[in-house]
């Protein structure tokens, strides 16, 4: 896994829309250093990051870049409790004809 998915990785989910700025720009900057595409394998971990709601638009980046990936990462349904972003993610992959709906 590269560097720059691992840094942003160790910082854990993304914060609410009650972040503070710095706390944002901070995570946008490490967005933003990750190159296109990225692999099954960091896919996967990013997918551990997506937060409790779209974080003024960073969730939408996130999802962005996971999407980048080759492969959808979520194949099955993450279920009724899931992250609404997994849902998106699982969502879009079958809208794209990439998976077939579970």
């Amino acid at each position: 896994m590269r560097p720059d998915v691992q840094t942003f990785i160790a910082c854990g989910p993304l914060p609410d829309g009650d972040a503070n700025e710095d706390e944002l720009d901070r995570r946008v900057q490490q967005l933003n250093a990750i190159p296109k595409p990225v692999t099954g394998e960091e896919a996967e971990a990013l997918v551990s990051c997506c937060g409790p709601d779209d974080c003024y638009g960073v969730a939408w980046t996130l999802l962005h870049l996971i999407e980048t990936c080759p492969n959808p990462v979520l194949t099955t349904h993450p279920g009724p409790d899931a992250n609404e972003w997994h849902q998106r993610l699982y969502d879009r992959a079958v809208r794209a004809g990439l998976i077939l709906e579970t």
